[in-house]
């Protein structure tokens, strides 16, 4: 257990025996749990930890693409009916 206090702006920093041992780099999903948070790690790049999970005819680098694609024409789609 550790005791972290914030700094004026409001942030903590977590020691580095901590960020090795849970294996943190640059991001992590903090969680309102109510009476206490929850922080969990994340991947630096989430695609890539599902990279081979499925067994998929396209390359995998085509697959991220075409869904970037689709995710910025639906993002101009909204601002248009904005």
């Amino acid at each position: 257990m550790v005791v972290l206090e914030l700094d004026s702006k409001g942030r903590l920093t977590i020691p580095k025996k901590l960020r090795e041992a849970l294996n943190i780099k640059r991001k992590v999903l903090v969680i309102n749990a109510g009476d206490h948070l929850k922080v969990v790690p994340l991947p630096s790049d989430p695609l890539e930890v599902l990279e081979g999970a499925l067994d998929l005819k396209k390359p995998f680098k085509e697959l991220r693409r075409q869904a970037e694609l689709s995710a910025e024409k639906e993002a101009k789609g909204k601002q248009c009916s904005s």
